[in-house]
């Protein structure tokens, strides 16, 4: 298999892990990137794609599926610093119409970790109005919570980003993927777009369904039933009711602005978007656009424990959310204690350690068991880290 890109001296056991992603885990086409201090000690890409056999190489992207949603987030949080948005403020303050069917006092703190209790919607629509934007944002407004507002948290799988990036929209007047375009991906440099350009389509991989190598004979939706809140928080309530590898392949997905899962970049994109979150990267601003005091808010763990979408019979997963971001746990092994970022269907992975001032991304077209029961990103991680003379401490 060839490899592609660089690693700077003492990061060669990050290339052999990255290898052997591809020897013993079935990679197919990855691309992984980690940045110490705002620079790229690491930036490798390997493998095929599947739709024209060309090379998997530094050109290639990809759709990160939920990694998008620590975009989201620091969109969220670069308004709260800049005083135009107070997360502790109900969502009505900023979206009056969100206030039906009993959701007046929901702070934005709670869309943002996942604590509002509105993971779907009962409202039946179709793919074309679930990827639109006013009709979500319609059905969320009618929606009543399917459980007190922060007495419980629970995955938002899709319409977190609608909630969040209709804050963002009713504050600034863009929508979310302009929002970001304008704030962090043209100041960073970064090949990174929630509503892809027609322009760019070319260059996206395509995403590989998990396969039996990986899911043997079980399958979620027969397991649990159509009616189950993991599968209609996926789903959008049946509205995406294909495999979610099969949708993300399309144009239309990615064209969409679905600030919780249509984002499509590269490693070396990610990690230079949360290295420029914790410090200034080369070629970048001088500072980072976040400020400590930000993004100690940002990774500060809001709830965990049992969550009431993930969850199913005889698995109880247990996530750490942060705001807005996952916080580092062995659920979401991200490294040292203090990191933040977000995982993606099928693993994908961005995330910051501003203890140790590094940041990293990895994406793939494989799609695994994502964290934590996936290795790949995991030893990738842990060899970056031992590279850097970093610690993975989980608190």
């Amino acid at each position: 298999m060839d490899i592609g890109g660089t690693v700077e001296a003492g990061y060669e056991g990050v290339r052999d892990a990255f290898a052997r992603n591809f020897a013993e885990f079935g990679e197919v086409g990855a691309g992984f990137a980690f940045a110490v201090d705002g620079h790229l000690v690491v930036d490798l890409w390997g493998g095929v794609r599947t739709d024209t056999g060309a090379p998997y190489d530094a050109q290639t992207l990809q759709v990160v599926f939920s990694s998008t949603k620590g975009a989201t987030a620091a969109c969220a949080h670069l308004l709260a610093q800049r005083g135009l948005l107070d997360i502790d403020e109900p969502v009505v303050t900023y979206w009056p119409e969100f206030g039906q069917t009993g959701k007046d006092q929901i702070p934005v703190r709670w869309l943002l970790s996942h604590q509002a209790g509105l993971p779907t919607i009962d409202a039946t629509l179709t793919r074309a109005e679930a990827l639109a934007w006013d009709p979500v944002i319609e059905a969320l407004e009618l929606q009543a919570p399917l459980w007190e507002p922060g007495e419980a948290h629970g995955y938002h799988a899709i319409t977190y980003g609608h909630l969040v990036g209709e804050v963002v929209r009713r504050i600034d007047g863009r929508t979310l993927g302009a929002f970001f375009r304008d704030e962090f991906a043209e100041p960073l440099g970064l090949e990174f777009w929630i509503g892809l350009p027609d322009e760019f389509e070319p260059r996206v991989a395509p995403m590989i369904p998990m396969g039996a190598d990986v899911l043997g004979d079980f399958d979620l939706a027969d397991v649990l039933g159509p009616d189950a809140l993991m599968i209609r928080a996926m789903s959008l309530n049946g509205a995406f009711d294909e495999d979610l590898a099969i949708i993300a392949n399309t144009r239309e997905f990615h064209a969409a602005e679905l600030p919780g899962a249509s984002g499509i970049t590269n490693a070396r994109s990610l990690a230079r978007f949360y290295a420029g979150l914790i410090g200034a990267v080369e070629g970048g601003p001088p500072d980072a656009l976040l400020t400590p005091e930000q993004v100690d808010l940002a990774r500060t763990r809001q709830t965990s424990g049992y969550d009431r979408v993930m969850s199913f019979p005889g698995i109880d997963v247990e996530s750490t959310i942060a705001l807005g971001f996952s916080s580092a746990s062995p659920y979401a092994p991200m490294g040292g204690a203090g990191a933040f970022g977000h995982f993606g269907a099928g693993g994908s992975v961005g995330f910051a350690d501003s203890e140790h001032r590094i940041a990293g991304g990895y994406v793939m077209s494989r799609m695994g068991l994502g964290a934590p029961l996936d290795p790949r990103s995991g030893e990738l991680i842990r060899a970056a880290y031992e590279a850097a003379g970093a610690t993975i401490a989980y608190a």
